[in-house]
């Protein structure tokens, strides 16, 4: 069979990549053709464009972007015409593939989606929207399948890939040693996010928490698909670290962590770090988003949980003060995660994903 995927974003990358290893166990003649990153090249296929040139987020930003955006939609339309898949599997990122998901469906491809956008959050009548667009949805989150029930529409929970990858890893017990991060002060991670936007806001009032808690030793999660001079001088504070390629090692020897709203609040509280969580955009951007956003937390924890389980810091109140206080209580009352591994369940995301995905080209043929 042949695939195409298309992943927009780091996370994505990686949870494509355990994807498409599970298809290849599951269809050993597998072939692969993605919009993706570095993990889904290691596992092989051809990388037609990477998500670090297309990884635009909030409002102002995409709108900035729009011709950019463009380029990128008409050469994987024409990309998909030209290598006609048997499926098309699009990894989150709605902006860009529900639009791909319409011309898929106006060529007569098969369309599955993994990792379902998140239209319970806002404007949730594009369920019906995507009902239309969308052969087989594969959700990763407990609480979404309800949701879909509102549209008469059976989706698949198929486990949740983070909680795989986090059961996955293998600690590296020599991490702080590694890193020269000492032993006797409590280790705070920071993970300011993926996109330059993000990290762009954020580390700033991160570097004032810095300067202000020298008890404290921070280490800062790095991606390498961002530009180095994001992170200038943080390794100028004697009580900071930056760190790349490390993330879960990091999280596993954290004594709390300060984690930018995303899918890290998620790694965080699966490796039972305390946290709080933050989040600072564009103004523009905030102020669209909260007049839009109908659901009362930004964070998956709190989400999956149902209750606020992590302090969120957004905008106007993420500050050091503030950061820095919620940082020192869960140092004291840490928040107790096993409810989240209970409401994940035990299935094999990736594993759970591709036998659905096989079973039902099977069928079609």
């Amino acid at each position: 069979m042949k695939y195409y995927l298309i992943a927009g974003e780091r996370s994505g990358d990686l949870h494509a990549a355990n994807l498409m290893k599970a298809l290849r166990e599951r269809d050993p003649e597998a072939e692969f053709r993605y919009f993706g990153g570095d993990y889904m090249q290691a596992v092989g296929g051809q990388l037609v464009v990477h998500y670090r040139e297309m990884a635009f987020m909030g409002f102002w930003e995409v709108l900035k972007n729009l011709g950019t955006i463009r380029q990128f939609l008409h050469q994987c339309r024409q990309d998909i015409l030209s290598y006609k898949p048997d499926v098309i599997i699009l990894v989150d990122y709605a902006g860009f593939n529900l639009k791909i998901a319409g011309f898929a469906k106006k060529h007569g491809f098969k369309v599955v989606y993994y990792i379902s956008p998140k239209v319970w959050a806002w404007n949730t009548g594009r369920a019906r929207k995507i009902k239309k667009l969308v052969d087989q949805m594969l959700c990763i989150l407990p609480f979404e399948v309800d949701f879909y029930k509102q549209f008469d529409w059976q989706v698949h929970y198929v486990g949740n890939p983070v909680w795989e990858a986090v059961k996955g890893h293998q600690v590296d017990a020599a991490f702080k040693a590694k890193f020269h991060i000492p032993a006797d002060k409590p280790l705070i991670a920071v993970l300011p996010g993926s996109r330059q936007q993000e990290v762009a806001h954020i580390l700033p009032v991160v570097k004032q928490v810095i300067s202000q808690n020298l008890y404290w030793h921070f280490a800062v999660a790095k991606v390498d698909n961002l530009p180095a001079e994001l992170y200038n001088h943080l390794d100028e504070h004697t009580n900071c670290t930056t760190i790349e390629g490390a993330t879960y090692d990091l999280l596993a020897h954290a004594d709390a962590a300060i984690v930018t709203s995303g899918t890290a609040t998620l790694e965080a509280a699966l490796w039972h770090v305390p946290q709080v969580v933050v989040y600072k955009t564009s103004l523009f951007s905030y102020l669209i988003a909260k007049a839009v956003v109908k659901v009362p937390y930004i964070s998956l924890v709190n989400l999956i949980a149902g209750r606020e389980l992590v302090k969120e810091l957004i905008q106007h109140d993420c500050t050091a003060a503030k950061i820095t206080a919620e940082v020192a209580n869960q140092l004291r009352n840490p928040a107790d995660y096993s409810l989240l591994q209970e409401a994940l369940g035990d299935k094999v995301a990736s594993r759970e994903a591709a036998r659905l995905i096989t079973a039902n080209l099977q069928t079609k043929k």
